[in-house]
């Protein structure tokens, strides 16, 4: 289920304009003359330490007999990534390959910087590589102004965590924002330390969370580039939100991001708590958590607009505009997002973006059948962005999320609405201009 958009936002990159810029800083990189990689060099790839490159890491052997050459492979967290990124590729380095980059946060400043490949005629005319095989959200957002950019490798959505125990005589999870607000309510013993619902209030770390709730208000983020913060759908679920965590979350819960609610939840201290369907181990953990036999999974609940959650890829594949091993880097791209591949991790409990692996029962086998069916449903019904498409992410959740804590905190949400719309219009104005070339 999809939600009406723009055919072309204001701002945004056509394929044209990207392999212009991208052709402008090949042409700069080549100035200093030819190059041409070593006979032995290796396919190096600079990578997020995360499980899904742990995994890969341990498949390699088979790639590099598969190539005939060796792969390095480099794991940073995000913060040492994104400061190698900017000083290798702000200068044309050459001793990078593949990456590991996030789509929602870094590929549109990376396209528009000209450092990473445009793949569109390698995904489109490799027929083995069936690029319409993954799902649609999270490959149109592996796109910019048309042109591919990068591969996905691990998805991500939204899940109902609850507790199975509170909720029989409720019947279970609830299938709509409605009822989960009324059993929240009725749940709730805040004077006991006990809450009916927990969940990310941070102004900045609660935007991709609350992004499921806008959108099944029927709202968004943007409307045909202007802010579409101040809509009437957007106002109801900042409210709706801001009730929920108002009345039935815990104190101070606008400080929370997911470090400081998940554990709640975790101990035992919540009946209900959306978050990413990718840290359900952390409640089957008897190590850290209580509710290891009473938790339960569920789609995420349908508002007026329907069920409308977020299915984003969280990390993807993309080669280095001045990589010397272009072709090698895309052959390890084919290889690490192979059905056949995706299949593999995703029976070790990694979810992929292939629709052909998530139609395979064998590959869900791995998860709790609720959740494996909790996590189908919402990739089915998935929008694939969880934040604005902007250049500037971080400003932007800034802006987005002041209604949403105004709301936690009981205060005006229309007002506070109305003056963050009228700041992120300004503020869309300006990150548009930076896409121009």
């Amino acid at each position: 289920m999809t939600l009406p958009t723009s055919p072309r936002r204001a701002g945004e990159l056509t394929r044209r304009s990207f392999g212009v810029l991208a052709a402008a800083s090949v042409l700069a990189a080549c100035s200093r003359g030819p190059q041409t990689a070593a006979p032995d060099a290796p396919l190096r790839v600079l990578a997020i330490n995360h499980v899904w490159t742990q995994a890969i890491a341990r498949y390699l052997p088979e790639f590099e007999e598969k190539i005939g050459r060796r792969v390095t492979m480099r794991m940073l967290t995000a913060d040492q990534l994104t400061s190698s990124f900017n000083v290798k590729l702000n200068a044309s380095a050459t001793d990078i390959d593949v990456m590991t980059i996030r789509p929602l946060q870094d590929q549109l400043m990376f396209a528009r910087n000209g450092w990473i490949a445009d793949l569109t005629d390698r995904v489109d005319g490799d027929t083995g590589f069936r690029w319409t095989d993954f799902q649609e959200a999270p490959r149109e957002r592996s796109t910019v102004g048309g042109a591919a950019v990068s591969v996905p490798v691990v998805t991500e959505r939204p899940a109902l965590y609850y507790r199975k125990d509170l909720l029989e005589d409720f019947g279970g999870a609830p299938r709509t924002l409605d009822d989960m607000l009324d059993i929240a309510l009725e749940l709730e013993r805040r004077s006991e330390g006990f809450f009916g619902y927990v969940g990310r209030g941070q102004r900045n770390g609660a935007v991709s969370q609350w992004s499921s709730f806008l959108y099944s208000f029927g709202g968004d983020f943007t409307h045909d580039g202007r802010s579409g913060i101040g809509s009437p759908e957007a106002i109801a679920a900042y409210q709706y939100y801001g009730r929920l965590l108002h009345e039935a979350g815990p104190p101070g819960v606008t400080n929370m991001s997911l470090e400081q609610a998940m554990p709640i939840f975790a101990q035992g201290k919540s009946a209900m708590y959306i978050d990413a369907d990718a840290i359900y181990s952390n409640f089957l953990d008897e190590k850290i958590s209580t509710v290891t036999d009473t938790v339960g999974f569920a789609p995420f609940p349908a508002g007026p607009a329907g069920s409308v959650p977020h299915n984003i890829p969280s990390w993807s594949l993309a080669i280095n505009e001045f990589s010397l091993l272009r072709d090698d880097s895309w052959e390890f791209l084919r290889w690490a997002t192979s059905p056949q591949m995706v299949a593999r991790l995703q029976s070790e409990g990694i979810p992929g973006a292939r629709q052909s692996v998530w139609d395979d029962p064998e590959t869900l086998a791995s998860f709790p059948a609720e959740l494996a069916e909790t996590m189908r449903v919402n990739a089915a019904n998935g929008i694939g962005h969880d934040r604005p498409d902007v250049m500037q992410v971080g400003r932007a959740r800034d802006i987005v999320g002041r209604p949403l804590v105004s709301g936690i905190l009981g205060e005006d949400v229309p007002a506070v609405a109305a003056d963050a719309d009228a700041e992120f219009n300004d503020f869309l104005v300006r990150d548009n201009r930076q896409r121009e070339f």
